[in-house]
């Protein structure tokens, strides 16, 4: 997802979209560790880093209120 997408929504949606991902790496994960492959290796890898993203986006707006 990019940036520019993930800005523009609210607190309450970013919330919302990281419990969806973090479901879905542990799909991913629990796939990766019983041995299958998973649709997409590099599935995992993009998810780690929309979190990261999202987490970014929070603690930044979180800086701009506090000042």
């Amino acid at each position: 997802m990019k940036t520019k997408d993930l800005r523009s929504m609210a607190n309450q949606e970013l919330e919302e979209r990281i419990i969806e991902l973090k479901k879905e790496l542990i799909k991913i994960n629990a796939q990766i560790a019983t041995g299958s492959n998973p649709k997409s290796p590099k599935q995992a890898r993009d998810i780690k880093k929309t979190v990261t993203k999202i987490l970014t986006i929070k603690g930044e707006r979180l800086k701009e209120k506090i000042k």
